[in-house]
């Protein structure tokens, strides 16, 4: 049954990524910490002059997709400089070694969980190239109850026109 399940997860994370991907605004990379590891597909959607969707699909030591709404987009200066906001879940299927009485063993964990973004970025004037510095804490409620204070990421995104 928890096959089944990773299974159907999975598919659906990677259809929605690919529709995701296929009307991006911006598209890149996400390096630091991830739900998944420490490199991500990383993507902007624009829904609003001050608001967007930023997606990240992680892989590494599993999969995992984190959709957060950055509720707030505003510019900094009258320069490309910004900062954002933002919220929303993210979903992981992990794969971790344990220990079981001494052996060392792998072992499948799902992985649900709310996600909070606070960042800086920089979109080049001249070319289509956006920077960005973010902060990404997240509450871990499915498989177990946590709280994980990392997440710095640098975002590198091609700007579409």
């Amino acid at each position: 049954m928890k096959k089944t399940l990773q299974t159907i997860v999975l598919t659906a994370i990677l259809a929605v990524t690919g529709i995701f991907i296929g009307n991006a605004q911006e598209l890149g990379v996400r390096f630091g910490d991830v739900s998944a590891g420490s490199v991500a597909i990383d993507g902007i959607f624009s829904t609003g002059e001050f608001n967007r969707l930023h997606a990240d699909l992680s892989f590494g030591n599993g999969v995992a997709a984190d959709l957060l709404w950055d509720f707030l987009y505003r510019p900094i200066t009258d320069e490309a400089f910004n900062w954002y906001m933002g919220v929303g879940p993210y979903l992981a299927i992990l794969d971790e070694t344990v220990y079981k009485e001494g052996v060392k063993d792998s072992e499948t964990n799902f992985n649900l969980g709310a996600a909070f973004e606070i960042g800086l970025e920089y979109r080049f004037v001249n070319i289509p190239i956006a920077l960005g510095l973010d902060y990404r804490p997240s509450l871990e409620v499915i498989d177990e109850t946590s709280l994980h204070w990392g997440g710095f990421g640098l975002n590198i995104r091609y700007v579409f026109e």
